[in-house]
């Protein structure tokens, strides 16, 4: 069932759920005059305000109208010394995407009569830094094939006199006319001093690369920065790009499978393992690929020490003839194609490479903010956002708590279950907990419905702004018969039979939580 249309309701606007408020006396006592509900208080909008709110809300859920900002960046960050200046590499890039960067300015904030150019405008620089212009980075969105917005940050630098061992990006998008839309914070980044040539160690796991984890690949002729190409992909296909990168999951294949079925493995990469990448935007691969260490210009094909942040390495395919260097991934200008690599004459267990058959991996991060400003009456910046992680319910049947761990949470959030308002209590910036709405809310024939109902799960805002979640709840039946007219006659046996074993496929709460992806 779709999730819109499971949350169509047939239900009053005005219904009550589990832990409803005995008036709306109660519920302004309980929350401030800007409608943030004290720590500690349930509170939800009163009927009036939640039945024009709720036609909002069911407006975004149907007309998807979000923005997403999407910051991805390099997992370390490599230190500069005295007068150089060692950019981030990969450069930390921002996508803009969904369908609201498209909708048409509302009455009054028309564009002049010519005006040109895109519609929002980014600042890019470190946490902490003073905020000059050599700090900051202003970067141009350009429009892509896939409709996103794409600005890049290729000048940014951390210098030795920053001794912070982590730090964050911050992202200031500006509006046309110069109202803020908000500021952005990346993840974690770790500042390291050069790539570690030890033979790295499971008991210090800080740099390794664990399987599952998303790097990025780079190949640098020469050491010349001009030079730098990343894998990446276009149409499809797999290409060596000198203006954007993409990221990969990292997967260590099961060697004892055949080809086409290759199951992820958990643990560490070590060189020498069987490895897949697969693209976190398009979902294509390549093939299971033998990853090498790389000294010297050569493969080594007897190392099998964890693989560490910024390490050279060459990715061998397994099928090459024996007795010769094996073929490696390689990239042609922007083509990537096959190399053959030559054994080396004074050392066996090494194989002769090209500059360009050489990568240096590296773990990425990204984090993804989404809003709806559709519904907003306010010119407030949309930031914090908040980003939830994990969901844990509590209770089940009649009673039902679900509780929210995140980021960024305020008191001035409501949790909505479709477009229905669920009584929220704010605990801190990571926890807010809701009680479930009545599954009476999405419909009268509830009790005699055979399939489940799922809803998203979402925020909003005090001012009306709304956040959308990757989060769904999922309301699953319960078997008890429609009552019949009067001289029907009983159900079948076979029907109680089946309405049993749907009951047995779901939960003893009656509830059950998934994650959309």
């Amino acid at each position: 069932m779709d999730p819109v249309q499971a949350a169509e309701p047939s239900a009053p606007p005005d219904f009550l759920t589990h832990l409803s408020l005995p008036d709306s006396s109660e519920a302004r006592l309980q929350s401030g005059a800007d409608g943030r509900s004290l720590p500690g208080s349930w509170t939800r909008s009163s009927p009036e305000h939640a039945t024009i709110l709720r036609e909002g809300v069911r407006g975004c859920l149907q007309q998807q109208c979000e923005q997403t900002v999407r910051i991805l960046h390099a997992k370390v960050a490599q230190k500069s010394y005295g007068n150089e200046k060692r950019f981030f590499c990969p450069p930390p890039c921002v996508y803009l995407s969904g369908p609201g960067w498209r909708v048409k300015p509302v009455q009054g904030q028309v564009h002049q009569a010519g005006e040109t150019g895109p519609t929002v405008c980014g600042y890019m620089g470190l946490d902490g830094a003073a905020g000059s212009a050599a700090e900051t980075q202003k970067l141009n969105f350009e429009e892509q094939p896939d409709s996103r917005e794409f600005g890049c940050a290729k000048t940014l630098y951390i210098s030795d006199a920053d001794k912070r061992k982590h730090f964050r990006l911050v992202l200031r998008l500006v509006l046309r006319g110069g109202r803020e839309l908000g500021t952005f914070h990346s993840r974690l980044i770790k500042v390291i001093s050069k790539p570690s040539q030890k033979k790295q160690s499971l008991k210090n796991t800080d740099l390794c690369i664990s399987s599952g984890s998303k790097v990025s690949l780079f190949n640098r002729l020469r050491s010349q920065t001009v030079s730098t190409r990343y894998l990446s992909v276009e149409d499809g296909a797999f290409v060596a790009s000198a203006r954007q990168w993409a990221a990969f999951t990292l997967h260590l294949a099961d060697e004892h499978h055949s080809q086409g079925d290759f199951p992820p493995r958990e643990g560490y990469v070590r060189y020498g393992s069987l490895v897949q990448l697969v693209c976190t935007v398009t979902g294509i691969t390549l093939p299971p690929m033998i990853i090498r260490k790389v000294a010297k210009q050569c493969a080594l094909l007897d190392v099998d020490e964890p693989i560490s942040q910024l390490h050279k390495c060459a990715f061998q395919f397994p099928d090459g003839p024996p007795g010769e260097g094996g073929t490696y991934l390689c990239l042609a200008t922007e083509k990537v194609v096959q190399f053959q690599a030559s054994p080396c004459p004074k050392e066996a267990n090494r194989a002769l490479l090209n500059d360009s058959s050489c990568w240096t991996i590296i773990g990425t991060e990204s984090v993804e903010f989404s809003f709806s400003s559709s519904l907003a009456c306010t010119r407030e910046p949309v930031t914090p956002v908040p980003l939830i992680s994990t969901l844990e319910l509590s209770g089940g049947g009649d009673v039902a708590t679900l509780e929210l761990h995140g980021e960024n949470f305020h008191a001035g959030l409501k949790v909505w279950f479709g477009d229905v308002e669920a009584e929220t209590m704010y605990r801190s910036p990571r926890s807010l907990v809701c009680v479930v709405p009545d599954v009476a809310a999405f419909g009268s024939d509830w009790r005699w419905l055979r399939r489940p109902i799922t809803v998203p799960v979402s925020l909003v805002r005090a001012d009306r702004l709304f956040y959308p979640s990757a989060f769904s709840f999922t309301y699953t039946p319960e078997y008890s018969a429609r009552p019949g007219p009067p001289g029907a006659s009983e159900p079948a046996a076979d029907a109680d039979a089946l309405l049993e074993s749907i009951h047995q496929e779901f939960t003893r709460t009656n509830f059950h939580l998934f994650i959309q992806t």
